[in-house]
């Protein structure tokens, strides 16, 4: 694909989390109000507004969306639709697991993002944004955004820095087992 088409692309994904999230917004307010969450879900903590998601998200799209074409490099790749449902039902899911009270899968999935970490590139945008949009229904844009952040900074770490050790050890071992 060429720029055009990515860009194209990039616009239409902007516009619909667009729509999507003033929609959600709208909804909220007519029935029972924009809804509030607590920073560590206490509410001695300040509450962050899901109004703010109406201006967070769609430059959050498009921010993100901007960091997977210039990666690509004009080229679509299959990898990366894949990259961003797979985090988009995993938010999802964790959303589903806390809402439904089932907090020992809710728990567990957290750090279980870490795990994958050895063995995907959760840190890049295309998850990322997957992961925020699927929690953005039930907490909000600002909170999954922080919590994302912070999985990303430390997914980055294992896959660059702790994923390589067991290979560098291993051709080690074969160099010494060869001489």
């Amino acid at each position: 694909m060429n720029n055009t088409v990515l860009m194209r692309s990039r616009i239409y994904l902007t516009l619909l989390v667009s729509v999507s999230i003033w929609a959600l917004l709208s909804w909220q307010f007519f029935h029972d109000g924009i809804p509030r969450h607590y920073i560590l879900h206490r509410s001695d903590m300040p509450a962050i507004s899901n109004l703010w998601g109406a201006i967070f998200l769609p430059f959050l799209t498009w921010f993100l969306t901007g960091k997977v074409i210039q990666r690509e490099a004009g080229v679509y790749s299959y990898t990366i639709a894949i990259g961003f449902f797979s985090a988009f039902l995993y938010g999802v899911t964790l959303s589903a697991a806390f809402v439904s009270g089932f907090n020992q899968v809710a728990s567990f999935m957290g750090p279980g993002m870490l795990l994958l970490a050895l063995f995907l590139p959760i840190y890049r945008a295309e998850y990322f944004l997957g992961f925020v949009l699927g929690m953005t229904w039930t907490f909000g844009a600002v909170l999954p955004t922080g919590f994302g952040t912070i999985i990303t900074a430390l997914s980055f770490l294992i896959y660059n820095f702790i994923r390589p050790v067991p290979f560098y050890l291993l051709r080690k071992l074969r160099a010494l087992d060869n001489s």
